[in-house]
């Protein structure tokens, strides 16, 4: 049973011991690319669009179909 408890203890601090290793070194590693890595890219800023106008092709039915099936399925889909 001794040696059992010994393997255990052994086994557990082998394991401890790597997974503190393992954090330091991805630490340091995290250090190095944000010190020497590409530099992150900026985003370009957004410029607001014009609202496209209603299309001249769709006839009223269709349309008014359109925003019938829309308000059943707002009224269905409540937070």
């Amino acid at each position: 049973m001794s040696q059992a408890i010994d393997l255990m203890v052994a086994g557990m601090g082998f394991v401890f011991v790597f997974l503190i290793i393992l954090v330091f070194a991805t630490l340091l590693m995290s250090k190095l690319v944000h010190r020497f890595g590409p530099p992150e890219p900026v985003a370009p800023a957004r410029t607001p669009r014009a609202r496209p106008s209603a299309p001249s092709s769709v006839d009223p039915d269709t349309a008014e179909a359109i925003k019938k099936a829309i308000a059943q399925y707002r009224s269905r889909h409540k937070k």
